[in-house]
């Protein structure tokens, strides 16, 4: 039997004008159709925000005839192709596959034994766009909201990582800490690790800037790494980890801002007290007390 494959990820809200005229044309040249769905291994992200089941139903129900395969990314093209040769040898041991992808799609990667055929775009609709479209619709109905609870449920638990940084001066006798609007208490300086930041140094270094302002420091070393207990996460499966870096204040004039409204110097030899007295937040009292560098 002649099977067209086509080979694509549908990662839409919806299947498109686009869609439906590449499986018809496919659908005309084939006595059977079979859509492999690339899988990625992350779950629920921007770029492949719906899973697998959810895309084939979406598809079985406009094309319940349809058999639609889910086929795992690999980082090595050529056991993806081995893989896809293998699913569709499973699928019809005896049958002759045809593949099909569009601009931008598997062909380049592929060497298996199956031809491949590119068939131009329809209509020019973009996945990325659709996605973006509807990224922050918000739908009054039950299917709306229980859509929400499934891709909360089907995410991998996440450890949201941060940075904080001691900045010591004066031979190491004082510590620069700062407060934030919502919290008057004193604390390390820090924030989120941003995926832009190349490793956690650079992570630190950027936060000092934008908490601090551009003063100068040297000699940032890494300390210790703690699960942080944050209120907003108690009752959350999700959790913070930070990594805690010393360094040595050269010059400058530091200047709070971003989410800092107060900056200054502390004496090392004050921090127990502080602590007893409660003017340190309790998420960085467990640093500062376990933390034997603030004592040097």
């Amino acid at each position: 039997m002649n099977v067209g494959v086509i080979i694509a990820r549908f990662q839409t809200p919806y299947l498109h004008e686009g869609h439906k005229a590449l499986m018809s044309e496919v659908t005309n040249n084939h006595d059977k159709l079979i859509i492999v769905l690339g899988v990625c291994p992350v779950r629920g992200s921007r770029k492949n925000p719906y899973d697998y089941f959810t895309r084939e139903k979406m598809i079985k129900r406009e094309y319940p005839e349809v058999i639609v395969l889910p086929l795992s990314d690999h980082p090595s093209d050529t056991q993806w192709s081995d893989n896809l040769d293998n699913i569709l040898l499973t699928a019809g041991p005896a049958e002759h596959f045809v593949l099909y992808g569009s601009r931008d799609s598997f062909i380049p990667y592929y060497s298996g034994r199956n031809k491949t055929i590119e068939l131009p775009e329809h209509g020019g609709h973009n996945a990325t766009e659709l996605r973006k479209k509807y990224a922050d619709k918000v739908f009054d109905s039950q299917d709306f909201r229980a859509g929400i609870l499934y891709a909360y449920h089907n995410q991998y638990p996440k450890v949201y990582p941060t940075v904080d940084i001691a900045v010591f001066r004066n031979e190491g006798k004082e510590i620069l800490l700062g407060k934030k609007p919502n919290n008057m208490k004193w604390r390390l300086i820090g924030g989120y690790v941003d995926p832009s930041d190349e490793k956690l140094e650079d992570a630190a270094l950027r936060e000092l800037e934008e908490e601090a302002g551009p003063i100068v420091v040297k000699n940032m070393s890494y300390v210790m790494s703690t699960k942080v207990d944050d209120w907003r996460y108690r009752s959350e499966v999700d959790k913070i980890i930070t990594t805690v870096f010393r360094c040595e204040y050269v010059s400058g004039e530091f200047q709070a801002q971003d989410d800092i409204c107060e900056l200054g110097w502390h004496n090392v030899k004050d921090l127990p007290e502080m602590i007893k007295g409660g003017e340190i937040t309790p998420e960085h009292v467990v640093i500062i007390d376990n933390t034997k560098f603030v004592w040097q």
